[in-house]
């Protein structure tokens, strides 16, 4: 794969690497022989995919630091020196967003921005790819997908801590970075991801899973919500398509932003989600509840795509069908113990990277 050839013993710094999204990220990057520096502050879940999969044997280096800690960041940049930065490190949870606004606020914003200041007196090559979210668009609750012009917003204070992240990062961008070729920055934006190891609270995946591994019923919150699921693989190539397009292409004097979503047709509902997963793992039990009008979260949002397929070559490959039955079969395995979990994850990792090459192929 021709992104082996990017990657291959490359320094490559990924924060937020005990998170869902980072540990399948880190193993990507491991066996495509990257030299994956984690850093994160905790390991918030347990279980987790970076405890299931052994993600730790699979880094150069295992950093404990917050995003928020300008000066102990600065000082384990510096010392890594790394050729990629993906930063993925955020408080992640709409709901915990209402709980407490001000650690999400500080550490998706400010967290951002140290990343950005951490990488200002570099005098090498580095490439920086910032994720954000589908949820900083302005949800006006239309029926077309977002594209990556459009306006910036968010009610909740997740989605907005992210929107107030990309403000920040593009004015650093046009007043640090424009003119510097050494340091090439873009932002990936992407919406909801399932996939094995995900423990997070408040989330449907791994509520569902826990229920039903104990023989117990799922309480769904909002069935009628409508989310463009994918499998987490699916944005994570495009992380890494898009990183590969800034290596080999010469600065934008613009901030570029690329959604990474699933095709029109495969956007569902909660509902939906839950009763593909349920007949997979054998009609796990589902009681269907009501939004708490408290809190609003956007019931409607898509994505367009068609700047990522146009530049980078890259679309959602895998059905909605296919994203779930990896996500069950994955945690089937780990609760049965039928696996060894890192062979699994390192398994659909590479099962998933030939469906890839082969979409790269045919969108050239």
């Amino acid at each position: 794969m021709f992104l082996n050839e990017t990657f291959r013993e490359k320094r490559v710094l990924v924060t937020g690497h005990t998170g869902f999204k980072g540990s399948w990220l880190s193993a990507w990057l491991s066996s495509m022989g990257s030299k994956v520096y984690g850093l994160s502050d905790v390991e918030y879940q347990s279980p987790s995919n970076f405890s299931a999969s052994n993600i730790l044997d699979l880094l150069e280096e295992d950093i404990r630091c917050d995003i928020r800690n300008l000066d102990e960041l600065k000082a384990h940049v510096a010392r890594i020196q790394p050729d990629f930065v993906f930063h993925l490190a955020a408080q992640p949870i709409v709901k915990t967003s209402y709980y407490d606004p001000l650690t999400t606020f500080s550490t998706n914003a400010l967290g951002s921005l140290n990343i950005l200041e951490s990488l200002r007196d570099f005098s090498h090559e580095v490439v920086c790819v910032m994720i954000t979210s589908d949820k900083v668009y302005e949800n006006k609750e239309w029926i077309w997908g977002y594209r990556e012009q459009d306006q910036l917003g968010g009610i909740d204070p997740y989605s907005a801590s992210k929107s107030m992240a990309e403000i920040g990062i593009r004015s650093y961008y046009k007043s640090f970075y424009s003119d510097n070729d050494l340091i090439k920055v873009a932002v990936g934006r992407a919406g909801n991801v399932i996939g094995g190891g995900d423990w997070a609270a408040d989330r449907i995946v791994p509520d569902s899973m826990r229920a039903w591994a104990n023989n117990e019923s799922v309480n769904i919150r909002n069935p009628s919500s409508t989310r463009p699921w994918q499998h987490v693989l699916e944005p994570l190539g495009g992380y890494l398509l898009l990183a590969d397009y800034l290596k080999k292409n010469q600065a934008s004097n613009e901030l570029e932003a690329f959604n990474f979503g699933p095709s029109s047709d495969q956007n569902a509902s909660v509902g939906y989600l839950v009763e593909l997963m349920s007949s997979r793992w054998n009609e796990g039990s589902v009681i269907l509840g009501k939004a708490n009008p408290k809190q609003k979260e956007a019931g409607l949002l898509r994505l367009n795509c068609d700047k990522s397929q146009s530049i980078l070559g890259w679309s959602a490959i895998l059905s909605l069908s296919d994203c779930t039955n990896m996500t069950v079969d994955w945690y089937r395995s780990f609760y049965q113990g039928s696996e060894d979990v890192q062979a699994l994850t390192l398994r659909q990792i590479s099962n998933y990277e030939k469906l890839f090459i082969q979409s790269l192929g045919s969108n050239q």
